[in-house]
């Protein structure tokens, strides 16, 4: 009897212990369940919240009041395609903020037709007029590179920059020291992306790009590594010391105005008009790559086909 009782009282034991066991799992399975639909409610609230958060303020451009001016220097001289050439670039100047054009005649005055044109341009411009000399005037019948063209009206533009040269129209002034700017030399038979001047406008010392369909090639300009020129896509007149087209690279305005003697030769070799300029100004090593590490074209000659 004593035995029988005996067994019966563990079996009630083990049935408790399990009985126990069960409620704890239970209990802890409960919890479980509750403090997983608890963080999904939290979670589905931090959503929530989220969506109905109006969202951030776009980043604000700077003023343009604070923005370095782009000086766009463009060489002009009387043909059948001028108007058309210089409007098509005046309104893609127009999209540029804070941009002064100095136009450059070459001719004894200004002439109407150009007058006229910047007048309701919309933009802020210089006006100025020089006449090539006769000895570097082409006659009929000899190609367009027996001479470099347009060399007195870039330098007649830089002349202005440094204070050495009049305007006829427009502001006259040239800018005054500590004026943070670029200089670029435009030509109106190109066509610009507007995302060149703004890559240019943070410019240094003397910044490039590639150029398309120029120099016999689809591009021609650096070649970058580790954002560094080490050299160039080059074809024409490889031996250049500045393998690039006029409209491939922009100028510091301070750097500019610190090198007073340095300008356009008018009696450099064939192709070697750009590098006139710029080897009084920087070294190759230096140059400062744009345009996604020169691996895009952002200026082509207008009248180029694909």
């Amino acid at each position: 009897a004593r035995s029988a009782g005996g067994g019966a009282a563990m079996k009630l034991k083990l049935k408790n212990v399990f009985l126990a066991y069960f409620l704890v799992s239970i209990a802890g399975l409960l919890y479980v369940l509750a403090s997983h639909v608890t963080q999904k409610d939290l979670r589905i609230s931090q959503l929530q919240a989220e969506l109905r958060r109006p969202p951030p303020a776009p980043a604000q451009p700077p003023e343009p009041e604070a923005l370095p001016t782009i000086y766009v220097v463009t060489p002009t001289y009387a043909r059948l395609v001028q108007k058309a050439e210089l409007v098509r670039l005046s309104q893609t100047l127009s999209l540029v903020p804070r941009l002064h054009w100095l136009l450059v005649e070459d001719a004894e005055g200004p002439t109407p037709l150009v007058s006229g044109l910047l007048a309701v341009s919309g933009l802020l411009f210089t006006h100025l007029v020089v006449l090539m000399p006769k000895a570097q005037q082409l006659r009929d019948g000899k190609p367009g590179w027996v001479h470099p063209r347009g060399v007195k009206r870039r330098n007649k533009a830089l002349d202005w920059l440094w204070g050495r040269g009049g305007a006829v129209g427009g502001e006259k002034d040239p800018p005054p020291p500590g004026t943070q700017g670029v200089v670029y030399l435009a030509d109106s038979d190109n066509t610009y992306s507007q995302e060149l001047f703004e890559e240019m406008r943070w410019t240094y010392g003397v910044s490039v790009w590639p150029v398309g369909l120029v120099g016999g090639l689809r591009f021609e300009g650096p070649q970058v590594q580790d954002g560094w020129v080490v050299g160039f896509h080059k074809v024409w007149e490889p031996n250049r010391p500045f393998p690039v087209d006029m409209a491939g690279f922009a100028v510091a305005l301070p750097l500019l105005l610190a090198k007073p003697n340095a300008q356009f030769d008018s009696t450099a070799p064939r192709s070697h008009l750009e590098s006139s300029l710029l080897s009084h100004l920087v070294d190759p090593k230096d140059l400062e790559p744009q345009a996604a590490n020169c691996v895009s074209h952002r200026a082509r000659p207008a009248s180029a086909e694909f």
